[in-house]
């Protein structure tokens, strides 16, 4: 799963106000009851202000001995949060930054970082970014089956959050072996669920792209594909481009293109997907181009474009 350690979510964690209920994993049908914003100490908010401005020098630096200059700054930062804890022991929103911190690769203490989220968890249990990054940990663990309570939980908590729905709908993507080996997952009932979390996600975040094309990817996943519906997909996809952040259009679009192209395949249209991956000539595309290239060289060409050839990577597409 993605790291999601940044500033916005040590300031999330920070001004979220929570509710008391029992742990939604305990699947508890009462509404939570509303209760104050708790307090949070201004020694915190000093460490989570240093923790910032640490990570952000460690972004910047040219070289891990430019990193490593730093570690007296984090060993320091390390030794006040662990002072803070001793403190406010019953403060969740101490143990989710200093978690944070310590989850970040400079560092590297995932088993430390993990359980103080689990003690955050159990001070307040309606924290939808302490379920989400725990579902990250299980799910990296090789724990799928656990990890996707904590997904839903924070779903729960945070409906409108695109990214826990994004979450949810890779996990269930890559472990969908675990899941149907369980006994307790059916595969039309995992992938209705799959592609409903990426389309959530999409539907929530219309211009991120990694959304975006997640749900198209998803028509692949499914046991029964509707290729009617991911060529419609893709193609209203590629007429909304300028509506999504795009770094790099060209390569977004001739993604866009490489997937309309194996839909095509699919569909048996090969004359029209020779033609689509004629178009595409991205060289980070290279490898994903030539298996498709491969897989429709083996098929027979159509005797009205026996002559369409797939020009080499690089080579100007006119």
């Amino acid at each position: 799963m993605r790291e999601i350690l940044t500033p916005a979510l040590l300031a999330l964690c920070l001004a979220a106000a929570p509710l008391r209920a029992a742990d939604p994993i305990a699947a508890s049908a009462a509404p939570p009851p509303a209760v104050a914003e708790p307090v949070v100490p201004a020694e915190l908010k000093t460490l989570v202000d240093r923790q910032r401005a640490l990570l952000a020098q460690a972004d910047k630096a040219a070289d891990q001995a430019g990193v490593e200059a730093l570690r007296p700054d984090f060993q320091r930062l390390i030794v006040d949060y662990e002072q803070f804890l001793k403190d406010h022991p019953d403060v969740a929103a101490g143990y989710v930054s200093y978690a944070l911190l310590l989850s970040r690769p400079v560092l590297g203490e995932r088993a430390r970082a993990a359980a103080l989220l689990l003690k955050a968890n159990q001070l307040d249990p309606d924290q939808p970014l302490v379920k989400n990054q725990l579902g990250n940990y299980l799910a990296e663990d090789g724990k799928p089956l656990q990890a996707v309570n904590y997904f839903l939980a924070a779903i729960r908590l945070a409906p409108a959050e695109p990214l826990y729905h994004y979450q949810l709908g890779t996990l269930l993507a890559a472990a969908r072996d675990d899941f149907l080996a369980s006994g307790e997952w059916q595969r039309p009932v995992l992938d209705d669920a799959m592609q409903e979390a990426f389309h959530q996600a999409t539907t929530l975040a219309p211009g991120n792209v990694e959304y975006a094309l997640a749900y198209g990817k998803s028509f692949f996943e499914l046991e029964k594909p509707d290729w009617d519906g991911a060529m419609n997909y893709w193609r209203s996809l590629e007429s909304r481009l300028q509506v999504l952040s795009l770094p790099k259009p060209k390569l977004i679009q001739q993604t866009i293109h490489l997937y309309q192209a194996k839909v095509l395949l699919k569909q048996g249209r090969l004359d029209e997907a020779r033609t689509m991956l004629a178009t595409v000539d991205d060289l980070q595309l290279a490898t994903a181009r030539q298996v498709l290239a491969a897989e429709l060289a083996a098929l027979p060409a159509p005797a009205a474009s026996a002559n369409i050839t797939v020009p080499a990577v690089g080579a100007p597409v006119r």
